[in-house]
């Protein structure tokens, strides 16, 4: 009898103890999660915690993870840096792909980056301009085009990889907490390169607060009534070359798809989005150099060649090439596009927020026409009904 009395009083002292415990931090709850589903990305257990990634990823400051600075032109300057690590991994991604390119960027000095004349007063459309310029990602085998005013965050992170072998990344995100861009070291010689890159940018406090931006609700798209659709395709039919479909969108206040919509007739074809799987498996059996353009409001990436490998699994229809891998959860795209602009054919394909996935080109010489192998395999693509 009393040896119940005791152990019933040392339950009741347990649950008074745990009623007053303090909750499990976020590290310790993604430590549980991690336990629980081991190959859960990164990207789904902060969806699955109800915070970002940048949030998740602060939560283990001191333990592999340093906070890097990010104010201003940091941003910009680490990426300057990172050409120094030679061999690397880029990986870009939004809601419905990722694309990952391995290799060396190209090490030169673009036209107009003027960076070591900080001091020379310029126009604000041009400090802009050359805010975005991080020198030698223009063309070469890692190929970005920066929007560094929406990086925000930046980390550099060690961590045991897969093989048990340690890996260092860089790792960006925007004002949302939202995965920008990401780096990952892949030879040994550029492992002083990085830490000596930490060391110069680590930030003096290693807080591991984040006071990250609600996700802002998608802009609503203007009436195609209020468009002068007469005057914009117009625009279209004058376009002498395809980057000037961006001021054309912006001058008529039109979404990207809304465009491909009000386009003149036979100039945006719509397609299915089974048309992906098309043009990729396509393009690997007829040996077609293609581009792929896939990025979010921080980064775009681009891949220039051939692709060979292309296979569906987890979810995504997928190329898996040694240096190049391209993810597309196409189960999740609502539309295709096969467009015709300034002499250039291009693909793209849509979520079902209307949000662009990613869009592919024919890889063609300055001053040369595309090649007809890649006119002809966008113009066969199987046509929306």
């Amino acid at each position: 009898m009393k040896l119940s009395k005791l152990v019933l009083s040392l339950l009741g002292s347990l649950l008074i103890a745990n009623a007053y415990a303090a909750p499990a931090t976020l590290a310790e709850r993604w430590s549980t999660l991690r336990l629980e589903q081991p190959k859960l990305q990164i990207r789904d257990a902060a969806r699955a915690l109800g915070v970002s990634e940048a949030q998740l990823l602060a939560s283990n400051i001191g333990k592999g993870v340093t906070r890097l600075q990010a104010d201003g032109n940091q941003p910009r300057e680490i990426m300057r840096a990172a050409l120094d690590l030679g061999t690397v991994q880029a990986i870009t991604r939004n809601e419905n792909g990722v694309i990952e390119t391995t290799g060396v960027a190209s090490k030169f000095k673009q036209a107009g980056d003027k960076s070591e004349q900080a001091d020379v007063k310029q126009d604000p459309e041009t400090e802009a301009r050359q805010r975005n310029i991080a020198g030698g990602y223009l063309g070469g085998k890692i190929d970005l085009r920066f929007h560094f005013e929406n990086w925000k965050y930046a980390f550099a992170v060690e961590q045991a990889g897969r093989d048990g072998k340690p890996t260092r990344s860089l790792q960006f995100f925007d004002a949302n907490g939202t995965a920008v861009h990401k780096i990952y070291v892949r030879s040994e010689a550029g492992v002083a390169v990085y830490d000596k890159l930490v060391a110069t940018f680590r930030q003096p406090q290693q807080s591991t607060e984040l006071n990250v931006l609600a996700v802002a609700p998608k802009v609503v798209e203007k009436p195609d009534a209020e468009i002068d659709v007469k005057e914009f395709q117009l625009a279209w039919t004058e376009m002498t070359d395809v980057h000037q479909f961006a001021q054309i969108m912006r001058e008529f206040h039109v979404t990207r798809e809304q465009a491909l919509r009000l386009a003149p007739p036979g100039v945006a074809e719509r397609v299915t989005p089974a048309a992906l799987r098309t043009l990729l498996e396509n393009a690997a059996k007829d040996k077609v150099a293609i581009m792929v353009f896939l990025g979010n409001e921080g980064v775009t990436q681009i891949y220039s060649g051939k692709v060979e490998k292309t296979m569906a699994g987890g979810g995504f229809f997928n190329v898996l090439d040694p240096d190049f891998n391209l993810h597309i959860r196409d189960t999740a795209l609502r539309s295709g596009w096969v467009l015709k602009r300034g002499g250039v054919t291009s693909v793209e394909f849509f979520d079902s927020d209307g949000t662009q996935v990613v869009s592919f080109f024919g890889v063609r010489e300055r001053g040369k026409p595309q090649p007809q192998a890649w006119v002809e395999l966008a113009d066969s693509l199987p046509k929306a009904k």
